[in-house]
Order: C-alpha cells, then structure tokens, then sequence
C-alpha cells in the first residue's frame, strides 16, 4: 500500500483541512512535552538549570574577538585596539596576588645570624635612587601645568539656581555592570586629562547649534531638553552676514564658561550627524545619527520634565568605549534628581549606540505578571511583589562613532578614525 502525502491530495480545501489537522496535533505533542518537562524540571531544580545552561543562542556579540596585544600596549590604551579592559584588569589583579610572598615561619628563623646593617631606605632617596625623584619631578611638572591651564582659561560662572533635589543620588551617575569607568587606563587619563577629571562641582554647561545654512531648528531645540543647563544658539543663513566657523564658535563658548558644544548636521532636511566639542581645546568626537524619531512621534509617550536625569551607560568595553562613556557623562550633571523619575540610557551594541530616554514607576505586580529575575534566571528576593513600568519620553536615536579628533577639527589631528573595510570581520568590534 502507498504511502498517504497530504500534499498530493487534489482536493483544495480537503489539503487544507489535512494541513491545519497535522499542524494542530503537532503544536498539541509540543505542548505536552513542555508541560511533562516542567514536572520534572519543578520536582529536579538542576534539570532546568542544566537545560538553560545549555541552550544559549549563539550571537554576534557571543562571537565577539578580541585583538591579540602584549601588556605594554594594553597599558597605553591604544584607541584602535580593540581589548577587554575587564579582563586586562582582572588579569592584573590575578598576577598581583601571585607576587604576594606567602606568610613567614617565625620557627623557621630560629637560630640565623642577621647582619647588623641598616635598613634599606623605602623611598630609595638614601641609596641614590633618583628613580622616584624623578616621578615626584614630573608629578609636580603636570601639577604646574594644570595650575598654568586653569589660571589661562577663563572663570567659571556659576551654575543657575534650581530648587535642591529631595533625594539626590549619593554616587555619580549610574553605570551598569558591563561599562565600569574605573578600569581606564592610566595612559589614556593622561591623554585626556580635562575629560577623565572633571570639575564636579560645576554643573556642565552646554552649546548647542547648527551647520550652516541648517533647517533643523526643532530638532535642535529638543536636544536642549536632553542637557540640562544647554542652552540653542542658531546659526545665521543670511547671505551677507558673517559665518562664524566652528573654532571662532568654541572660542566663543570657552569665554561664556560652556564646557561643549554639540553641533547638530543635517542631510536632506533630517538629522545625520552630531559633533561634540568637550572644551576648551577639545577632543572632538563626530557621530552620525541614524533612525532618529522624535517623541511626539512615538506611541503613548510622555512629557520630559525639568529635573537632572540618571545615566545608563552600557556595553563599553575598549579604551575608546570609555573614551565615549566619559564624554557622555561629562555632559550631564553628575548628582541626578531622583524625582523627576528620569533616565537616559546610553546602549552600545555592536559600535551602535542606542539612545533612549524614559520615565519609570514602580508599582504593585498583577496577578498575571511574572516576579523580576535576574541575570541567572532566579528570582530576585525582596522585590517579588514589585514590578517597574516605563514610559519613553523620546527623542530615539542611533548614534555610529566615526572620527575622534585631537582637538577642534579635522586639522588637529586624529586620535581614531573609523575604517569603512572595518566591519567585513563582523566579530571585531571597536567599542
């Protein structure tokens, strides 16, 4: 007897029905399949984290490499390598613990002649050792040169009065688990120094304009909303006045006391680039912008308030990831308003930077939702009553890194430059 085909029946709707039976009595044996292992898995805890350990998906980010470079390189926080900096530092902190001698025997010494000489100088200035001289040298050199720097630029006005927060935030901004700020390499803060120690207790202060000739006047405004303490200065398109360049504009804003400029590009009347300018002498990061949508646009938004925002900063890894957290933390208050219930999250994913901002509420957990869990997959005690809800405020954007300059411009040089044939290796990544 001939094997039945379903496919090979002539009757349309008499196919159909065969289909839609063999489809259903197939979903039906998946079903009691996962409810059967949920009985095991519920009476064997370990069966399900077995399961779960086994089945990860494999991504691009799980697939990630990571360049090969000695120590020396790795200390120099080359901008263009792309190395885990959370590994070099436990690594580090693994060959420290090795070098630690072991407890000494008191017994073991029992009975050994000591010479009576004198003590070997600690600081190593009694035996002639003019290595650390040398380091206190250039440390009181750069101390001279910051003084020399702070002393050339230009007073610092004072922050606008703002009613105090009712519960301001006891550290700085936030960081997730996956961006620390304290692993930068001791190189890179003394390339950047402006940027990697900022003046904590001045709130930054924010230029923001346009290219030449530019329709985006909104959307620039709504970029004011985004920094607190920003201020939006348009740039003039009348063919007989004067166009300011953007060195004579950060001149400008290093005399009024601004710490950066963003300067908004444009390209067929939408959003295509951003430059930030950290003042006064730079570095100055340009990024383009991609899927920007603004916040009117998005469904069941909210309105932003006025209040300081928490900074999310997430999936930084490399040097130049920090060199970029940095400079997005920079440009927000370091003391968050709890209040205003605000957050900005900054997402690095593959070196695209997701830019999102919300409002959240805690609230009581439905009877139909689920407890929070978390990163392990196990409930997380004391907040299994609790759920947390999110409202976008918006704008939402993408935000690529493509140069890093020196100072202002092109001219100043380069400290990394974004290479198109880049991203054929598809499991390297620059942040």
């Amino acid at each position: 007897m001939a094997s039945f085909n379903p496919l090979k029946i002539g009757n349309k709707l008499k196919r159909q029905q065969q289909q839609q039976k063999v489809k259903k009595q197939k979903e039906t044996t998946k079903r009691d399949d996962r409810f059967r292992r949920r009985r095991h898995e519920d009476k064997n805890p370990e069966l399900r984290e077995a399961r779960l350990a086994k089945n990860v998906p494999a991504t691009i980010d799980s697939k990630r490499t990571w360049d090969e470079a000695n120590a020396d390189d790795e200390a120099e926080g080359r901008l263009g390598l792309s190395v885990d900096v959370l590994h070099t530092k436990r690594r580090k902190v693994e060959e420290e613990e090795k070098q630690v001698p072991d407890e000494i025997n008191p017994e073991d010494h029992v009975g050994e002649v000591v010479d009576d000489e004198e003590p070997a100088a600690v600081s190593g200035v009694e035996n002639g050792d003019d290595g650390d001289l040398d380091e206190l040298d250039s440390m009181l050199g750069s101390d001279d040169s910051d003084d020399e720097a702070e002393a050339d630029a230009p007073a610092k006005q004072d922050p606008p009065d703002r009613a105090p927060s009712e519960a301001p935030s006891a550290a700085a901004s936030a960081a997730t688990a996956t961006t620390d700020l304290n692993l930068t390499p001791d190189a890179l803060i003394a390339r950047f120094p402006s940027l990697f120690n900022p003046n904590t207790d001045i709130d930054p202060k924010v230029l923001v304009t346009t290219g030449l000739n530019s329709t985006l006047h909104w959307e620039a405004q709504l970029l004011t909303s985004l920094f607190p303490g920003s201020a939006y200065i348009r740039r003039t398109a009348h063919f007989r006045s004067y166009k300011y360049s953007v060195r004579e504009i950060c001149h400008y804003a290093t005399n009024q006391a601004y710490t950066h400029v963003v300067i908004l590009n444009e390209e067929r009347k939408k959003p295509k680039g951003l430059d930030i300018v950290h003042l006064p002498a730079g570095p100055m990061f340009h990024f383009s912008i991609s899927n920007w949508v603004e916040g009117a646009r998005l469904p069941g938004h909210g309105n932003p308030t006025n209040h300081y925002p928490e900074l999310i900063l997430n999936g930084f890894r490399t040097p130049l990831g920090l060199l970029a957290a940095h400079l997005f933390k920079s440009l927000f208050p370091p003391r968050p308003e709890i209040q205003g219930r605000q957050v900005i999250t900054l997402h690095n994913q593959r070196d695209y930077i997701f830019f999102r901002r919300h409002r959240y509420v805690f609230r009581d957990k439905r009877g139909t939702e689920k407890s929070i869990q978390g990163t392990d997959g196990k409930l997380m005690k004391g907040v299994e009553e609790i759920r947390a809800g999110l409202q976008e405020l918006g704008p939402r954007f993408t935000l690529k890194l493509r140069r890093v300059d020196k100072g202002i411009q092109w001219r100043s040089g380069q400290e990394w430059v974004w290479e198109a044939g880049a991203e054929k290796v598809r499991t390297r990544f620059s942040l």
